[in-house]
């Protein structure tokens, strides 16, 4: 009787539990959660029109979602501003951020956040403990340069006079927002210094960002509980900083019961974030071509409808060459039968598709030439297009259809990310540096690609940066390699050399692993 009273509670406690997933897969349909995307884009361009003037960067991935159009996008990670896990990231430094911010006067960065916040940590301490670093680091920068009475490399040739008045109104300190805890604050003050320490050593291009700005960076917070008086909205110059707004896109709290004349539906707030879980194969770019259709077809016809547009768009990329691979559907099995209900929790859609960060950009930019090296990072998808390479390094899954030119001067190394596969990278990477060294050292320009142009690729150019060029960044075939240093140091500072340039570059730490790893032990070997 014992038993059976046991198995009683524990059929109940399950049958609370699937009925509790049920209706919070419901909750957070397709529909719920484009919709949510949708209402809160109305209030991103109503804050962007407030500073029309300054460009609109979308902090990758969420971000993305939340605008049809963006000037740009950057990348702070939320995990780097947890308590008890705060860090300067030396390896996501963004450097084009204050570039485009000094010459535009600011920027506005949208992000947003599902825990009930009213913004990501991204946001709360992340880019206020980056913009900080990059003040101190600057100043730093700037009191050399007027210590030794030297101008800076600019248009305006600032002489030491004019750096002494940068200096008496440059502001160091730490903005951060009001709910972060003294606590947190001290705990991230103490560290300030060994940061900018950090940055100072990576070898990161100071100067430029030095020559560019002219007052700090300073972070603002905008959501949509913010009181703005519209008839008092401050010009940027007004401001005695260089103004980093930062957007929190969704009203923050729980799920949201809404109706219109048409449809009811459930608000969910950071609907963006997490797009594998929901978004069936759906981009940003497709979502905002289609938006006015997926919101008119409303909750019933939604996840049809999204299965059409994203194979529509697959066939569309598979004739024109372009990475398209093939939609999954899975459907579960009930009583044996396949169910073909199109409830959320019945059919789910799942593709490899391209990286959110390459659809704002044209297929010219997806191509990033490291200086001058002869050496180039970018995505497969446009590798067979680009008329200035000799030769291509195709590290994606997937083989690329190349001209019949490139027959001879094309090697496909397919490789796996470390999530998948933790030796993929490693295993591949001798044949890569040598395929580079064959057809670097008769002056051939070579391009590095993979799917999204953002981490293995970027992996691979660094091993074959580290492996064939010496300290000063002219190739040599690897004669300079066996007097290196192989630590991580050296890696961060040719890793914020390749950021530089190919400014989506978002490599993983444990591909980064790999390529540590491939390195030590080809310098083990070459003193045996």
């Amino acid at each position: 009787m014992a038993a059976s009273s046991e198995e009683q509670r524990t059929t109940t406690r399950d049958s609370i539990y699937r009925a509790a997933r049920s209706i919070k897969r419901r909750d957070n349909s397709l529909y719920n959660a484009l919709r949510s995307i949708y209402q809160d884009s109305l209030f991103v361009h109503e804050i962007s029109q407030l500073w029309p003037m300054l460009p609109l960067l979308a902090n990758l991935r969420c971000g993305l979602w939340y605008s049809p159009r963006f000037d740009a996008t950057c990348y702070f990670k939320s995990t780097d501003g947890h308590t008890n896990n705060l860090s300067f990231n030396t390896s996501r430094l963004n450097l084009h951020l204050p570039l485009l911010a000094g010459e535009k006067g600011g920027c506005i960065i949208i992000d947003s956040t599902r825990k009930g916040k009213r913004f990501p940590d991204s946001m709360s301490k992340t880019i206020p403990i980056w913009s900080c670093v990059l003040n101190r680091s600057i100043f730093n920068h700037l009191k050399r340069l007027c210590n030794t009475d030297a101008g800076l490399p600019s248009d305006d040739d600032l002489d030491g006079d004019k750096i002494r008045q940068v200096l008496d109104k440059w502001d160091c300190s730490l903005h951060l927002p009001l709910w972060v805890s003294n606590t947190e604050r001290a705990s991230i003050e103490a560290r300030l210094d060994e940061w900018t320490r950090e940055l100072d050593e990576s070898g990161a291009d100071i100067a430029s960002l030095a020559s560019c700005l002219r007052k700090p960076l300073r972070p603002l917070w905008v959501s949509q509980k913010t009181v703005i008086w519209l008839n008092a909205v401050p010009e940027p110059d007004s401001w005695d900083f260089t103004p980093l707004i930062l957007v929190s896109a969704s009203v923050s709290g729980e799920l949201q019961h809404r109706t219109n004349s048409e449809f009811s539906w459930n608000y969910i707030p950071g609907a963006g974030d997490d797009e594998e879980s929901w978004a069936r194969g759906l981009s940003p770019n497709v979502f905002w071509t289609h938006v006015d259709d997926l919101i008119h077809w409303g909750p019933d016809l939604c996840n049809q409808k999204v299965a059409e547009i994203v194979e529509n768009d697959r066939v569309y990329r598979a004739q024109r060459g372009q990475e398209a691979p093939q939609v999954v559907v899975k459907c579960s099995k009930s009583n044996g039968k396949v169910n073909h209900a199109k409830s959320d929790e019945i059919m789910s859609l799942s593709t490899s598709k391209p990286k959110i960060g390459m659809m704002i950009v044209d297929e010219d930019n997806l191509v990033s030439w490291l200086a001058s090296t002869n050496l180039a990072v970018g995505a497969s998808l446009v590798a067979g297009k680009v008329t200035s390479i000799d030769c291509i390094l195709n590290c994606d899954q997937n083989p690329i259809s190349v001209p019949l030119s490139y027959l001879e001067e094309h090697l496909h190394l397919p490789m796996k990310g470390s999530k998948y596969d933790r030796f993929s990278i490693s295993r591949e990477l001798g044949s890569a540096v040598n395929f580079a060294k064959l057809k670097m050292s008769s002056g051939k320009k070579l391009l590095v690609c993979c799917q999204d142009g953002e981490d293995i690729s970027v992996c691979v150019c660094l091993a074959i940066l580290m492996s064939l060029f010496n300290q000063e960044g002219a190739f040599d075939g690897g004669k300079s390699f066996e007097e290196k240093s192989i630590t991580k140091m050296e890696m961060r500072r040719v890793l914020i050399f390749i950021c530089k340039y190919a400014v989506n570059a978002r490599p993983s730490r444990g591909n980064l692993r790999q390529v540590f790893g491939f390195l030590s032990s080809q310098l083990e070997n070459s003193d045996q």
